[in-house]
């Protein structure tokens, strides 16, 4: 069928079912379904904007034999120093994958930029900033998503480096941009991140307006109620909905029926273990090394979440 009449029986039907629709969305659920989705949307839309900027800069032009003279050559000391480096390289968790497989593609340890990979899109200056303006009534929440995902960055690098074997990982090929600018590559890489990073945004916002206006509050609250479970339904949340790190930060602050611990969880293990990252690092590092490397983080994420937040709540 063509698109122009297909488009043209969609209105149609809209305006005959008009009536029906303005009851649906003049009822109390629907209204507080959109109060929290848009909500959710706004405040979370000019970070990620901010992110893919800066995660299309650093890709483009940054030559990614910079971080290789950068690091130590001792993987073991490199892997920390790596890590680090995410709290000052902004870039989503979209962009770390190629930049890792950059790095290894220049000669750097591969527990060295495992470790950037993790760290990168969970500790980076715009994440913490919009984590600060998305929990303002609970500051202590941005040292520990700090603290917690440069623990398990950390770990994951070092595990790799004293258990991790060559054959479990693919050396990402090589991509070649034959003819193309760095301006337009610039541009073509926001143009790709805005739609797919603004795609998982709108996903998440649903969820999260969803949980909010139709699952009944004593659901909820039972989940809520038990500290494991929280912690547990909120990684796995994490997982399933894919959120851009840039605006995980402010789907967390609307789920108010659970503690900070468990959004702690949700948002360390979301920057590192998704559907879609699990996708990307299969594709870029081979699917032995995703099916290793996302459970082992996943195991790893929890656990540093909820020893952050024994300490501090």
């Amino acid at each position: 069928m063509d698109s122009s009449l297909l488009m043209i029986i969609v209105l149609l039907g809209a305006v005959m079912a008009q009536d029906p629709i303005r009851e649906a969305l003049a009822a109390p659920v629907a209204q507080s379904w959109m109060t929290v989705f848009v909500a959710v949307v706004l405040q979370a839309l000019p970070f990620l904007v901010l992110g893919v900027l800066l995660s299309a800069a650093l890709a483009v032009f940054v030559p990614s034999s910079f971080f290789a003279r950068a690091l130590p050559r001792r993987p073991g000391l490199a892997v920390p120093v790596a890590g680090m480096a995410g709290a000052v390289l902004p870039g989503c968790e979209c962009a770390s994958v190629p930049v890792a497989g950059a790095l290894m593609r220049r000669g750097v340890a591969p527990a060295a930029a495992i470790a950037f990979l993790l760290s990168a899109p969970a500790i980076n200056p715009v994440v913490l900033t919009a984590t600060a303006v998305a929990f303002p009534r609970h500051p202590e929440m941005v040292p520990a998503r700090f603290a917690a995902s440069l623990l398990v960055a950390c770990a994951m690098g070092w595990l790799w480096q004293r258990f991790g074997r060559t054959d479990w990982l693919r050396p990402p090929a090589r991509v070649r941009q034959a003819g193309q600018s760095r301006g337009a590559a610039f541009w073509d890489s926001v143009r790709h991140d805005v739609m797919h990073a603004g795609g998982f945004l709108v996903l998440g916002a649903m969820a999260a307006a969803t949980l909010k206006a139709v699952v009944p509050a004593d659901w909820l609250g039972t989940v809520a109620g038990s500290p494991l479970a929280a912690v547990g339904a909120l990684a796995v949340l994490a997982v399933l909905l894919s959120i851009c790190s840039e605006a995980d930060a402010f789907v967390a602050a609307s789920l108010t029926e659970f503690s900070l611990t468990a959004k702690l969880a949700f948002l360390v293990v979301g920057p590192m273990v998704d559907l879609k990252l699990f996708a990307m690092q299969a594709g870029t590092f081979g699917r032995g090394f995703a099916l290793r490397f996302a459970p082992a983080t996943f195991v790893l994420a929890i656990a540093a979440a909820v020893l952050t937040g024994a300490v501090l709540w």
